[in-house]
This record gives structure tokens, C-alpha cells and sequence, in this order.
């Protein structure tokens, strides 16, 4: 992106802290970037955890995507809802308009899988305005903002891990996210697949024996066949899931980086997903985006 595009912020998911929200887009305008905010933000629906109407915020989505003015669309938080947007939206009609990116995470993963399915686009898996991270009273989190400009307007670093439970180097399309979201995936028309791909883990909230179940559902639905990779981010109040995940991931037997700040935790740093990526356990990091594979080697 270029100082002066415009940059749509909807709410496919929960609803949004109408301050945080104000912090968020004022801080992505401040770097240059003209915002404008879908008409449905800020509703509220009777069950209390969605961001106004299913149709509502799928009609913010497919707008803010579909207007030749936008050239990406923030997602303005996670929480819960996305899913529910997918046999809603008129894919023929965003597959028309042209690629963009979509910036969110958490249970944004949900799109970033459904829009490379249906789309074909990389998509950013990173912070969003109404997040304490962007949109907190003290500023931006000063490492997370900086990444996020990074992966905006030129070549994001590459991201440390500090732990590596399987050595070695793999390089593959980055595709995953939430941990949570991809399990409730299983059995859909998005049913994951991480076949000659790099796969992106991270969740919150998530006792080991949950996150044993939820690995459980993606090994037995055939999702980690043929996986080259596995990058391993935040494991935010899910107490020690090391054992669970060396347990259910290392009889892969490829190579596994940990302790990456991408995810819930803060930092939280932005990788493109949808595009090649290199994990290397020997520098403990996780590169890209590459857009070819001479670019990676």
C-alpha cells in the first residue's frame, strides 16, 4: 500500500468498543491512510456477541471489498460471528472486484480461510483497530504497530520464535490461524487442508485438554496430510500446552517452530498468509511474504 489509499474497517465478528474504535482509526489515519468506516459498525445484535444482523455485516464486508475506492478492508475486531457471513456473501461478485487484502485475526481466521479458497488472495493476519493493541488509551503497542506498517507499505522482518520443538527448514504456502476456528471448519465447505503448506497455530482461552481435542478433530479429518511445516504462535491463559502440543504434532515429523508472537498476545506480529513463507529453525524465525519460489530459496 502508498500513503493516501483508503482502507475500509467493518465488523464481521463481535461487537466494537466504539472508543477503541475511534483510537484505531485515527491512529491508521495518522500514517497516512484515508479511513472510511462501514455504516453497520457499531450495531448491535439481541444476542449480545454479534455486531449487529448476519446480513448487516455481511453487507459491510462485500461492500467495503467491492468498492474500487478500497484498497484494503480492517476488520475491527474478532470475538465471534465470522462464520456465520460465509454462505452469505456473493463470492462472484468480490472474485470480480479485483484483489485487496483483508487485515484481521483471531476468529477473522474464518474469512483468511474462506477468502483463499474462494478468492485466491493473500491476507493479512495481524492486529485490528478496535484492539487494545492499536486502539489502547496508551497508543499502539509500539513493536506490533511497527510490523504492521512494515507488512503494509514494504517487507515486514521476519518473526523470532524462541523454541524449537522439531528442527529443520520448510518452506510452503503460510495458511492456519486461530486454532479454534480451523477445528470448527471440519466438515464445512472449508474444510482445512495444510497439504504442501507451512500451518499457522495460535488460541486463547484454551485448557491443554481442549487444545489436545481441537488437534485431535484436524488430525483425524486429514487436515495435517502433507503438511511441510508447522509455526506455532501465542498460547494466551491456556496454561502449558507444550506437552499437548509435542504430543499430537512432533509424530509429523516436520520441522516445528514455537514461541512466535503472532496471535493474542502482545506483541502480536503481522505474517501474510496465503503467500510462501520459510520456517528455520536454525534462526528460530518465520520469513516471508515470498511471492515465488526463487524468492524463497
Amino acid at each position: 500500500m502508498q500513503q493516501g489509499d483508503t482502507v475500509a474497517v467493518v465488523a464481521p465478528s463481535g461487537p466494537v468498543d466504539a472508543v477503541l474504535l475511534g483510537r484505531g482509526t485515527r491512529r491508521l489515519e495518522g500514517i497516512g491512510l484515508k479511513v472510511v468506516v462501514g455504516p453497520h459498525v457499531l450495531d448491535r445484535q439481541d444476542l449480545g456477541y454479534l455486531a449487529g444482523s448476519d446480513a448487516a455485516r455481511a453487507a459491510d464486508l462485500e461492500s467495503a471489498w467491492c468498492d474500487p475506492a478500497v484498497g484494503a478492508v480492517f476488520c475491527a475486531r474478532g470475538g465471534y460471528g465470522a462464520a456465520r457471513l460465509l454462505g452469505l456473501l456473493d463470492w462472484d461478485r468480490m472474485r470480480a472486484a479485483g484483489p485487496k487484502t483483508l487485515i484481521g485475526s483471531s476468529d477473522i481466521t474464518a474469512l483468511h480461510h474462506a477468502f483463499a479458497a474462494e478468492l485466491g488472495v493473500p491476507t493479512l493476519h495481524g492486529p485490528m483497530p478496535s484492539g487494545l493493541l492499536l486502539g489502547g488509551e496508551q497508543g499502539p503497542e509500539p513493536a506490533t504497530w511497527e510490523h504492521l506498517r512494515a507488512a503494509l507499505f514494504g517487507t515486514p522482518a521476519p518473526v523470532t520464535g524462541d523454541l524449537v520443538l522439531a528442527p529443520g527448514r520448510a518452506t510452503g504456502v503460510l495458511s492456519g490461524g486461530n486454532l479454534s476456528l480451523l477445528a470448527s471448519l471440519c466438515g464445512t465447505g472449508y474444510q482445512p487442508s495444510f497439504a504442501g503448506r507451512i500451518a499457522l497455530l495460535e488460541d486463547i482461552g484454551e485448557q491443554p485438554y481442549r487444545v489436545d481435542r481441537l488437534l485431535t478433530q484436524l488430525l483425524q479429518s486429514g487436515a495435517f496430510a502433507g503438511v511441510r511445516g508447522i509455526a506455532l504462535g501465542s498460547w494466551v491463559d491456556c496454561g502449558d500446552p507444550l506437552p499437548v502440543l509435542r504430543d499430537r504434532l512432533l509424530p509429523l515429523g516436520v520441522p516445528i517452530l514455537a514461541g512466535l508472537p503472532i496471535g493474542h498476545g502482545s506483541p502480536q506480529m503481522s505474517v501474510w498468509l496465503g503467500a510462501l513463507g520459510v520456517i528455520d529453525t536454525e534462526s528460530c524465525s518465520l520469513s516471508g511474504p515470498f511471492w515465488n519460489e526463487e524468492q524463497a530459496r
